[in-house]
């Protein structure tokens, strides 16, 4: 290989564990940064990019559980799924898949989703795109759920992070630009949805 020419088989871990995220405190993220480092930590190649994004969401951590374990209805909190459909006799174990419809204006138009982790006790669930009509080829995402309590208050930080091939013709900027504005607003709806659900979102349980 001649010198300065990219292996494609070069990985590297990504480093969302170092750099302190919009929306976390300094302290915060040194209370979640273990998590970060197994959970939210992926081996990247040369054309592919990733994120660590944060929502902050005054609720119970029970309740943002209740919603975003349900991986047959992703719909109730994620913006651009039309609908979602999952196999006769469906359950929600590790392998398990669902099919879903796009809504019409996205680069895509289904996408089938593989389970690859699902974590009550530690309130973590990961999947990957396996199939289907898109633009977002080996999509690995990984969403995790964690309490806070200070002063009386009780209060939930989500952390959703991703890694994905970068698309010929795009470049890494405009990919990340994409996928992390389709998370904001699914995390964005997370919060609407389960402080809703939560009455009237004071973060007291």
């Amino acid at each position: 290989m001649d010198i300065g020419e990219q292996d494609p088989n070069d990985t590297h871990p990504t480093r969302h564990h170092l750099e302190l995220p919009y929306g976390l405190t300094p302290e915060e993220f040194e209370d979640l940064k273990p998590s970060v480092m197994e959970h939210h930590t992926y081996l990247m190649g040369t054309r592919q990019c990733s994120s660590l994004l944060v929502q902050r969401i005054h609720a119970p951590p029970h309740t943002v559980w209740s919603v975003v374990r349900c991986f047959d209805n992703p719909q109730a909190y994620k913006h651009f799924i039309k609908s979602c459909h999952v196999k006769e006799g469906f359950e929600l174990t590790v392998g398990c898949t669902r099919d879903v419809n796009v809504i019409s204006g996205l680069p895509a138009a289904t996408s089938t989703e593989r389970l690859d982790l699902l974590d009550d006790d530690r309130h973590i669930i990961k999947f990957t795109i396996v199939g289907g009509d898109h633009r977002l080829c080996n999509y690995r995402s990984a969403t995790s759920v964690h309490g806070l309590e200070r002063d009386g208050k009780i209060w939930t930080v989500v952390l959703e992070s991703y890694v994905v091939d970068v698309p010929e013709g795009n470049t890494e900027e405009d990919t990340r630009l994409f996928a992390d504005t389709v998370v904001k607003l699914n995390l964005q709806k997370l919060a609407s949805v389960t402080e809703g659900m939560n009455g009237d979102g004071d973060g007291k349980s």
